[in-house]
């Protein structure tokens, strides 16, 4: 499925097909992370930045299917593999990521209520935020999200998130903005 996916990819554009990330991981320790690459070559010349929705006009038509199905995040299984990351946890952030608070400032994330917390434990593939969160919720309700799992975190919860990430997979509803399951 990998292959194809790349394979996909390469006759889309010819452009590359891994993209790396910096991500912060477990303690505070950058990482780059690997994903298939869904976006145009450029699509961060003017600086790093999420999709503002799933018609953001820097994704590939492949890259739409593979966002959908989360096959862009196969590649990160070396990531987990290399030990920066694990099948469940928070999902691993940007370094430079900031959020805005309700007055309209821009606030670091290590600002947050949480953000430590979250920097405890292995960021993971799949999380309970990004299953059950909508697409467009705060940073802040993520980090909720986040202390929740880290707080009942168990092999019973793991393998929860692991089943539903499957399910939506295969339902190709990973970008839904509503319920995904």
């Amino acid at each position: 499925m990998l292959g194809l996916a790349a394979l996909a990819k390469k006759l889309e554009d010819g452009g590359p097909i891994l993209y790396r990330q910096r991500r912060v991981g477990r303690d505070g320790r950058d990482f780059d992370l690997l994903k298939l690459r869904t976006m145009i070559v450029d699509a961060e010349r003017r600086g790093p930045g999420w999709a503002v929705d799933k018609d953001d006009p820097r994704i590939t038509r492949v890259g739409r299917l593979l966002r959908a199905t989360a096959m862009d995040e196969l590649p990160q299984l070396l990531n987990i593999f290399r030990g920066d990351m694990s099948f469940v946890g928070p999902r691993a952030l940007r370094p430079e990521e900031i959020d805005v608070n309700s007055a309209g400032l821009s606030v670091p994330l290590a600002a947050i209520p949480g953000f430590a917390e979250r920097c405890a434990v292995p960021p993971g593939l799949t999380g309970i935020a990004q299953i059950y969160a909508p697409r467009d919720v705060s940073r802040r309700q993520k980090f909720r999200f986040d202390l929740l799992y880290i707080r009942r975190r168990s092999f019973v919860l793991d393998l929860r998130l692991i089943l539903l990430s499957f399910w939506i997979t295969m339902r190709g509803t990973w970008e839904a903005r509503e319920k995904k399951f």
